[in-house]
Order: structure tokens, then C-alpha cells, then sequence
């Protein structure tokens, strides 16, 4: 374990959280996102006669349903160090430096480098099964940790 992270967890009495319990705020934040998506989208949504027209809808806005992801992932760790499916799992985002909630940078890069871990098989969400602090790509980039609440 990095003895930054280590020292920041005794200090503050934090524990990492698990990899199931970010996995299900995951889940719960990809759920809250689509369907807000699809909300927004309902009109030309619902005119879609096949799937084929359903796919072009959905994929000439991917650039804005990533946007969309960023904004609301930097917005709610930037004000509250946690998404709302964090918050549901009672775990939260913090900086390894202090313990506190990352600021704006941080909480953008993390959001940044957390769509790239999508697109790139989430490959960078693999890596915090083996990661001994649980950390993400987006974690290690942004030094943050995600600990129990």
C-alpha cells in the first residue's frame, strides 16, 4: 500500500471502499445517467421506427451523453465527494493530500480519465481489482482514494 494512502487512512480513521460498493454506485450513477438520457431524448427517441434509426438517434448524441457525464461527475465530487450512487453506497472521493473533498481540478481530471477507463474496455476500472489502494486510472491521476463514508 502506498504509505501516502496509508497514512492518510490512519489519520483520518478512513477505510478504502470495496470494489462491489463502487461497482453498484457504478451501476446506480450509469442508470440515473441513461435514463435522464433517454429523457432528453425522447422525441426523436420514440419516432425511431427500427433499430436502426433508434442507433443513429442514440449515436449523434454520444458526444453530448459524454459531456453530460463529465459535467455531472465533476460537479458532484467537485461540491459533495461523491456521485448520487456514491452517496447511496455511503462512499465518498478524497483527496490523498488531506483527506478532503477534491476540488474542481481534480474532480475534473478524475471525470475525464474515468470516460477514457470506459472506452478503453474499462480497463482502468480492472485495474483497481489488483490495485492494493483500489485505485482507478482516474483515481491515480486525480490522487484521489475512495473510502467509506
Amino acid at each position: 500500500m502506498n504509505e501516502t494512502i496509508e497514512t492518510l487512512l490512519h489519520r483520518h480513521e478512513l477505510q478504502l471502499a470495496s470494489i462491489p460498493k463502487r461497482a453498484l454506485a457504478f451501476l446506480i450513477d450509469e442508470l440515473l445517467l441513461s435514463l435522464l438520457f433517454t429523457i432528453m431524448l425522447w422525441g426523436p427517441i420514440s419516432q425511431a421506427k427500427d433499430m436502426e434509426t433508434f442507433l443513429f438517434v442514440t449515436n449523434a448524441y454520444a458526444l453530448e451523453y459524454l459531456g453530460m457525464k463529465v459535467f455531472y461527475q465533476t460537479l458532484f465530487v467537485a461540491l459533495y465527494g461523491a456521485s448520487l450512487g456514491k452517496m447511496a453506497m455511503r462512499i465518498r472521493v478524497v483527496a490523498i493530500e488531506d483527506g478532503g473533498i477534491p476540488g474542481w481540478l481534480p474532480a475534473f481530471n478524475r471525470a475525464v480519465f474515468r470516460i477514457l477507463s470506459e472506452i478503453i474496455f474499462y480497463l482502468g476500472f480492472i485495474w483497481a481489482m489488483f490495485d492494493p489502494n483500489n485505485q482507478a486510472w482516474h483515481d491515480r491521476t486525480a490522487r484521489t482514494v475512495v473510502v467509506n463514508a
